[in-house]
């Protein structure tokens, strides 16, 4: 027996689930498009997270090029082929309580879905946490996924699954063109594409059909130059729900998330439907059913009425909560797998303040700016168009105190001769035929863009060729002006004012360089921006715009005072 106080501090100290001694987490495999190292980062983070918690953790991936599978990151690590053999190999071998499918990415939920069907899990007394079946079937069926959201009240483009290439073809007569075709249990939007016409209808079908595992597709209607926002979201056992990143895409739907340029916070969202979007979101998670873990929502925005509706939910650590963790500070892998084993979001304490707890939603006083990488050049006669299936191979993540800052600072890291939001002396297109080009989104349309704006083509022109927001359009027009004042001056005769202004711009040393009217080499622009004060600051990732002291920060460079 013991009094109330001693039980509440029992309760208090044991927060956690204390049948799980030992937890088996799938990693990702090899790094493929649409799955690269972010799952790598996401299963070192919740291994080293289960460990603080005296949790045995047992880890299998069939590729060693990767943190997750040094031996120092768990207790015993599996090099094998992911397959439902070698989780009964391990099973067979450890006695395990459970397995954390969600830092794998699609690869992971795949195969302990698959092993879940057999009744392996059963078989081995080993149960799934950080997701359950019934919410991974939600969410990669499509006809499922459509059916909740018309249940629960949650807007959807029409749309109708098919199993059978007839099916498709009588449904995208009924929903009419232009048509999304959407492959079931697919990664990287894999095997999906646009069908304008009747005429790429039959290629487009078989494709999809294909490529889906289940051989089902989803024939949605298209809401092409509808805006893309993107929620990262964690859930604890008591239901509490909080809302950790809003990702706005800059390219209009129509390109896949992973080939779109991202910005967080979101800029150009209104109150309104910002709230109506997180109201939605935290709606879909709880709906999904009762696992703690992590969750990332997409949503799609009609630019002329602000009507919102759902694109798609996945139940899992995503490749956007890599970006969302680095982008906060706040470390989504570490604290979903801590959620996963039973703890509430008020008993973890938020990493950064170590004073505040984990059930709070950080604030963002800066702007971050996600730019992909693209390696065409290696794959000759590749197709550069960029759609609905993921084709970059990477990407640079910058933060400024502003979007023309950060923008620049993320082109300057590309690996592409771009010094800054600029090739320059590179575009030898004309006006017309820029704006003709940017119409079909490519790897280099946000430097066409400028290049457009250079030449005085109107912000409006080129909303209307891209779908791209005005306000994105009037920043980097607002790069192009002091690009602009830049060239009437020489090294000599730079005023103090200009040269702040255009660094606070994130104008690189060398793209000044370049653009002042003279023969100034970077070193020269350098010495006289020191000598002048201009140097740079270091600003405070800390996930709560300075409201509370941070303990663990890290940092990130700016001209602002």
């Amino acid at each position: 027996m013991c009094d109330s106080s001693t039980f509440a501090q029992f309760v208090f100290t044991m927060p956690k689930d204390p049948s799980i001694k030992s937890v088996l987490i799938v990693g990702s495999g090899p790094i493929i498009i649409g799955q690269a190292c972010e799952f790598d980062y996401s299963g070192s983070q919740a291994a080293r997270s289960l460990r603080e918690e005296g949790i045995e953790v047992i880890l299998i991936n069939s590729n060693p090029a990767t943190i997750m599978t040094d031996p120092m990151m768990a207790d015993k690590v599996y090099l094998l082929p992911l397959t439902v053999e070698s989780i009964e190999k391990i099973l067979q071998e450890n006695q395990i309580d459970a397995v954390l499918p969600t830092m794998g990415g699609q690869t992971a939920l795949n195969l302990c879905k698959e092993a879940d069907e057999l009744g392996i899990w059963k078989q081995y007394n080993c149960r799934m946490i950080g997701v359950d079946v019934a919410a991974i079937d939600t969410a990669e069926d499509r006809e499922q996924f459509r059916q909740l959201m018309v249940k629960i009240g949650v807007k959807v483009a029409p749309s109708k699954v098919a199993n059978s290439f007839l099916e498709g073809k009588e449904f995208a007569q009924e929903i009419g063109f232009p048509l999304v075709i959407r492959p079931s249990f697919t990664l990287g939007g894999t095997g999906g594409g646009f069908v304008h016409s009747k005429e790429d209808l039959d290629a487009a079908l078989q494709r999809g059909l294909e490529a889906s595992p289940i051989h089902e597709v989803l024939v949605e209607k298209a809401v092409l130059g509808w805006k893309e926002y993107e929620l990262e979201l964690l859930r604890d056992k008591n239901d509490n729900v909080v809302i950790i990143c809003t990702v706005e895409n800059l390219d209009p739907m129509g390109v896949h998330t992973g080939d779109s340029i991202t910005v967080a916070p979101a800029m150009t969202l209104s109150d309104t439907a910002f709230q109506d979007m997180r109201n939605q979101a935290m709606l879909m998670m709880r709906s999904l059913g009762n696992f703690a873990g992590g969750c990332n929502v997409q949503f799609a925005l009609n630019p002329a009425n602000e009507e919102i509706i759902a694109v798609e939910i996945n139940p899992r650590v995503s490749r956007s909560s890599a970006l969302a963790s680095k982008a906060t500070g706040y470390p989504i892998a570490k604290i979903a797998a801590k959620l996963a084993i039973g703890y509430s979001l008020d008993e973890l304490k938020n990493q950064i303040t170590q004073t505040t707890s984990a059930y709070f939603e950080p604030t963002l006083d800066y702007v971050i700016v996600k730019v992909p990488r693209w390696n065409f050049d290696k794959f000759k006669g590749a197709n550069d168009t960029l759609g609905l299936q993921m084709k970059s191979v990477g990407e640079v993540m910058a933060i400024g105190r502003s979007f023309t800052e950060a923008i620049q600072k993320a082109c300057q890291s590309l690996e592409n001769e771009a010094v800054g939001l600029g090739y320059y002396g590179k575009s030898l297109m004309k006006s017309e035929e820029i704006v003709e080009y940017i119409k079909t989104p490519k790897w280099d349309r946000i430097f066409r863009i400028k290049d457009a704006l250079m030449q005085g083509t109107t912000v409006k022109t080129i909303a209307q060729a891209t779908g791209i927001d005005r306000w994105f359009l009037y920043q980097i027009q607002e790069i192009c002006t002091i690009e602009k004042q830049l060239a009437e001056q020489s090294l000599e005769s730079i005023s103090e004012d200009l040269l702040k202004t255009a660094k606070k711009h994130g104008f690189s040393d060398e793209q000044i360089a370049r653009i002042l009217n003279g023969n100034a080499t970077e070193e020269q622009v350098y010495e006289k921006r020191k000598a002048l004060g201009i140097t740079r600051v270091y600003k405070m990732v800390d996930t709560c715009a300075a409201e509370f002291e941070a303990k663990t920060p890290y940092f990130y460079s700016t001209f602002e005072g």
